[in-house]
């Protein structure tokens, strides 16, 4: 059986240098020539200088985390070199322009290509010395210039002839000073023999999702990393009507999305912890007055200001326990891009047929990653409009009663000014008009509605957890939102020497039910589980334990603001099996 092809290549630099600029060109290359490609990135909070990397994994199999080593590592600064060097696989080469870092090194995991001298004589400005870069990269794998000669000519459209043949020129010039300086270069890539896959990362999954359930306002205030996702439906604005608001601050976006759900629209807010802490007292609002509304929370570490460019997994039971009171609501936490778009379409969903606040969490390493597929299967998308309309007639109009108890659990939620219902909401407890109220038993009968004859109907609606692996594992790795595809890809390794499977939860709470998959079974009869999780004390453990009375045999947990990589995930969970 012929052994994967496999590749990492990590581009470090200062910010300003342009790193985003190759890793992501090389990553559409990739893409584009039929490979399986996932990237991350780990950058500073700055603007410029600093140490920031790009790194990307592009694979004939498919792949869905970062390993820890590099094939070909692009420093574009001698402090990547220095970090990185002890990062280089074996026949590895570490590729640098010695004039701008200021240094030579010697020795054959070492090439010097002088990236700003091959732009200048090819393109008549270093300011191309990145185009140069990826050429070299390209020349060193031995792959074809074609993709990357038309990605240049969509890239730089705008720009006018003479700049993109100015580009063309210097990546080819980049290229074959690899071709013929870089005698040392091994690398085996073959061509996967079929068409290009789509590249997408979370965030635009998300704002995808969004778009394509129907939202019609989005608001929100900028705070890293949960921007993307404004970025991206306001880039779609114009061409699917929608409103986007960039608000003063949070309070205005909650307040500006419930606002847009009242007059009849579907609306969607998103922010960071920060920020989200701001929302509460308006999450609160929209389980009294159940009003449908979808909030995207792109977690970072905490608290306050934290570490506002890295990544963490800390907001999950501040998430679950937002808002004063007591009222239902969904949380969801995709893995990958394939989950985001599917769950913002549930989300959106189950907020307007239940009338509930909608969480969709993420955090900066899942949202910024990215991810190839040959294509999303959009046919299982639903839209379906629960709101009363002018088109249900007069009869239904003098009978409308804004939280009616003849309805059940769910009443009917008319839209202001589209017929002659008089549409009333309340902050304060209320009666079935929705007019204030002081009396207990009116209380009690709102809050059994509102909240425990939801509740067991929302739960219904909640999907089994992610499995993989065989009927009777011996041990069961679990893990919530961002963890899916390093636990996946670390499994998949262990696998060939353990029975072992793994357990993902994107569908967050309520919890699955176990009529259709008996999840807990599987976790009591192994003889080791472990949760995997990116903060310090273990949420989701702590979650599954409250909810269900299960408790996991060992935790691995991270809390330093990087992403698991997959040497050190695979070998802290074979020290787990060890230790029993």
């Amino acid at each position: 059986m012929r052994e994967s092809m496999d590749y990492t290549i990590l581009i470090g630099g200062k910010a300003g240098q342009g790193l985003q600029t190759i890793g992501g060109v090389l990553a559409r290359l990739f893409s584009r020539m039929g490979y399986h490609v996932f990237s991350h990135q780990d950058y500073m909070s700055r603007i410029r200088g600093g140490h920031n990397f790009y790194q990307l994994r592009f694979s004939d199999k498919e792949v869905s985390s970062s390993k820890k080593k590099a094939h070909i590592i692009v420093a574009l600064d001698l402090t990547t070199i220095e970090l990185h060097k002890e990062d280089l696989e074996e026949n590895g080469i570490i590729i640098f322009d010695a004039q701008s870092v200021k240094q030579t090194f010697t020795g054959q995991e070492y090439l010097n290509v002088p990236f700003d001298k091959i732009a200048v004589e090819n393109g008549g400005d270093k300011i191309m010395s990145n185009t140069a870069a990826i050429g070299a990269v390209l020349g060193m794998l031995r792959l074809e210039m074609t993709l990357l000669e038309e990605i240049i000519h969509t890239n730089l459209k705008k720009k006018g002839n003479d700049i993109i043949n100015k580009n063309i020129l210097t990546a080819k010039a980049g290229y074959q000073y690899a071709i013929n300086e870089c005698t040392q270069c091994s690398f085996a890539v073959s061509m996967p023999g079929k068409n290009g896959n789509m590249l997408i990362d979370t965030s635009q999954a998300v704002g995808l999702g969004s778009i394509m359930s129907g939202c019609k306002f989005y608001c929100g205030y900028p705070m890293t990393p949960s921007t993307a996702v404004m970025n991206y439906i306001g880039s779609k604005a114009q061409e699917y009507s929608i409103v986007v608001e960039q608000t003063e601050d949070e309070i205005s976006s909650i307040n500006m999305a419930l606002g847009a759900s009242y007059g009849g629209v579907r609306s969607m807010t998103g922010s960071s912890g920060g920020g989200f802490a701001l929302m509460t007292e308006g999450v609160s609002l929209a389980g009294m007055m159940e009003l449908p509304v979808v909030i995207t929370l792109a977690q970072r570490p905490g608290p306050a200001t934290g570490l506002p460019t890295r990544t963490e997994q800390g907001d999950l039971l501040f998430v679950l326990h937002s808002g004063h009171g007591e009222f239902p609501r969904v949380v969801f936490a995709p893995g990958n891009p394939e989950q985001g778009l599917y769950l913002t379409n549930k989300a959106f969903d189950l907020a307007e047929k239940y009338q509930i606040p909608a969480f969709i969490i993420t955090d900066q390493y899942i949202a910024d990653a990215q991810w190839t597929y040959e294509s999303l299967d959009t046919n299982n998308l639903v839209y379906n409009d629960y709101r009363l309309r002018s088109s249900e007639g007069e009869e239904a109009e003098s009978a409308y009663k804004r939280y009616s108890f003849s309805e059940g659990a769910v009443s009917p939620l008319a839209v202001p000014g589209d017929s002659k219902r008089l549409v009333v909401l309340d902050s304060d407890e209320h009666d079935e008009d929705g007019h204030m109220i002081e009396d207990a038993e009116m209380r009690t009968k709102m809050m059994q509605k509102r909240l425990f004859q939801k509740l067991p109907l929302i739960q219904q609606e909640i999907e089994a957890p992610f499995y993989f692996g065989g009927e009777k594992p011996d041990i069961v790795v679990t893990g919530w939102g961002s963890t899916y595809g390093i636990i996946k890809d670390a499994v998949m390794s262990l696998s060939k020497t353990q029975n072992i499977a793994m357990l993902h939860f994107s569908q967050i709470y309520p919890l699955p039910l176990y009529e259709h998959f008996d999840y807990l079974k599987i976790l009591s009869e192994a003889r080791i589980t472990i949760c995997v999780e990116n903060n310090a004390t273990g949420q989701f453990a702590y979650l599954m334990r409250a909810e269900t009375g299960y408790k996991f045999t060992h935790n691995i947990n991270h809390f330093d603001g990087r992403p698991f990589l997959l040497e050190s995930l695979t070998g802290e969970i074979n020290e787990c099996i060890e230790r029993l």
